[in-house]
């Protein structure tokens, strides 16, 4: 039994629900890190049950791959910034980061 359209779109909805929530309410980097990769999840779970559901190829899979390699280089240039914010800092509170403006 193959689960409908709506479901795996509130599934969706919810993992970006969960994300912007996270991004908007935390201020350490690596729960912010961590909330947008849910919302780059999100759009991989929609992705791909449009392109289970919507006839002709794998363009949804090709673009949620794509999505997955942009997520990783995302996420090493991301934990860099924030070891060098901590290294000069020794804290990862994204409020502490507009010292180091100059």
């Amino acid at each position: 039994m193959i689960a409908p359209l709506e479901m795996y779109l509130a599934i969706g909805a919810v993992l970006f629900a969960s994300g912007a929530f996270c991004v908007a309410t935390r201020r350490n980097a690596v729960m912010i890190l961590m909330g947008v990769e849910l919302i780059l999840n999100s759009a991989n779970v929609n992705l791909v049950a449009f392109n289970r559901f919507m006839p002709g190829g794998m363009d949804g899979q090709l673009f949620a791959i794509f999505v997955i390699i942009m997520a990783a280089s995302e996420a090493a240039v991301a934990l860099a910034i924030i070891l060098n914010i901590y290294n000069n800092l020794k804290t990862i509170d994204v409020d502490e980061a507009d010292s180091l403006k100059g």
